[in-house]
């Protein structure tokens, strides 16, 4: 069950403002497409070769480098827009 009211525009108006609603679930249904579901694959693993989690390392040197590459594109156009006579004078 659920309610809630909306609100409309000077120029669209809503009539119906106020609502009360149940949703209808068919559960066979439902648990039948659940016991279709076949699983995920496992893609990355994120253990080294003694077992240890190196998920957080992992996230930590994408990020990192994520954070480099994202200054030398910085770097690259500020320098490109400098020695461009069309752009230069939008930098400071």
């Amino acid at each position: 069950m659920f309610v809630g009211a909306v609100s409309d525009n000077f120029d669209e108006r809503i009539e119906q403002k106020i609502f009360h609603a149940e949703i209808v679930v068919d559960n066979a249904a439902v648990a039948a497409e659940t016991k279709a579901y076949k699983k995920i694959p496992d893609i990355l693993d994120f253990r080294d070769e003694d077992g240890n989690d190196t998920m957080q390392s992992e996230i930590e040197r994408n990020y990192n480098q994520i954070k480099l590459d994202v200054k030398e594109i910085v770097s690259d156009e500020l320098k490109r827009i400098e020695n461009d006579e069309n752009l230069k004078h939008l930098l400071k």
